[in-house]
């Protein structure tokens, strides 16, 4: 598959959406983690908050992909069953698979279907996390009632991802369920910790039967992508399969992507297709956690940007200006 049709240089000089900074609000330091979707009409994106405290999710909408409106949170802080009432990151929403065409979101079982993970303690990612997954009715997509139970947990699984969870991308394709997830091992070294790309099935979204070559992505000593291989966004393209994801090497955090024919083996493009960019940027250090979509015969790039903060930004997370950024495959008004 020739990657050009996959690449994104065109980057949006400005971020697509910013944390608040409003003192108690759910985004008031950072928000994280897009994804992109077409829903009644308009553009959505779901992407999660953090306010000193947690992570909670909401939404927004936009007619033009680059200007978007937050409309409300839909998973709170306070309303899970124990074990994610302190956090709850959404992170995908059954949606069709085809990268160049209509983005809109599909049901199962007549209800929309939404996956997230969740930390049980207070801060930033603090404590191993889980996955679970939620449902709605609501044509708004803003009532979602969450499963009681997680419907994957780290204790379960193989010594890679015993850490905690990450951020997950539901798929189906021909009857059956694949959840991608992104995991980290336990290592007595503070943060030095290594995280790759997993693969659990399902056929009914409760029962879930985890990949037997676990992790499908692995880290590559040596490189841009040695200690992190993470946030998998899989979709479809022709007869293939695309993985958009990120690598980090402890300093900066980078775009890559895969290719594979069945969804069990994946061959990784050898280098970054998004780069962070130059000092003072908005993505100086991190340029990770995609979310891209087809419209109007242009790839639409989006993802986490982060640089250091400096007086004067709206929001400042543990030292960093962390907003949600774009890249496309065509320029754009800028």
């Amino acid at each position: 598959m020739n990657v050009s049709d996959f690449l994104t240089p065109y980057k949006h000089a400005q971020p697509v959406l910013t944390g608040s900074g409003i003192a108690g609000a759910f985004d008031e330091t950072a928000v994280d983690s897009p994804f992109v979707f077409k829903h009644q009409d308009l553009y959505y994106m779901m992407y999660v908050g953090f306010d000193g405290t947690g992570y909670q999710t909401g939404l927004a909408t936009s007619d033009n992909l680059l200007d978007w409106l937050p409309i409300g949170v839909i998973l709170r802080r306070g309303e899970g069953n124990g074990w994610d009432s302190m956090n709850a990151a959404g992170t995908w929403i059954l949606r069709e698979n085809d990268l160049n065409g209509i983005p809109v979101l599909k049901k199962w079982n007549n209800k929309y279907w939404l996956v997230y993970h969740a930390y049980p303690d207070e801060g930033y990612e603090n404590g191993p996390g889980r996955i679970g997954i939620a449902w709605t009715e609501d044509p708004a997509l803003l009532v979602w009632h969450r499963m009681p139970e997680p419907i994957l947990v780290p204790e379960n699984g193989g010594l890679w991802e015993q850490g905690g969870l990450y951020k997950e991308c539901l798929v189906e394709h021909k009857g059956l369920f694949y959840l991608f997830y992104n995991a980290k091992n336990i290592t007595d070294i503070p943060n030095d910790w290594l995280e790759q790309i997993g693969l659990a099935t399902s056929t009914d979204l409760v029962q879930w039967t985890r990949h037997s070559g676990n992790p499908l992505l692995r880290v590559a000593p040596n490189s841009w992508e040695s200690r992190f291989v993470s946030d998998p966004c899989v979709l479809k393209h022709q007869d293939k399969w695309v993985m958009f994801y990120f690598g980090f090497d402890g300093n900066q955090a980078q775009e890559g992507i895969a290719f594979s024919d069945d969804l069990l083996t994946w061959t990784k493009h050898p280098d970054p297709i998004i780069e962070p960019g130059p000092e003072g940027s908005l993505d100086s250090l991190y340029a990770h956690k995609p979310s891209v979509i087809g419209h109007e015969r242009i790839l639409y790039h989006f993802y986490c940007a982060c640089r250091p903060s400096r007086p004067g930004d709206i929001t400042a997370n543990f030292g960093q200006y962390r907003t949600i950024a774009v890249a496309t495959s065509k320029p754009l008004r800028q």
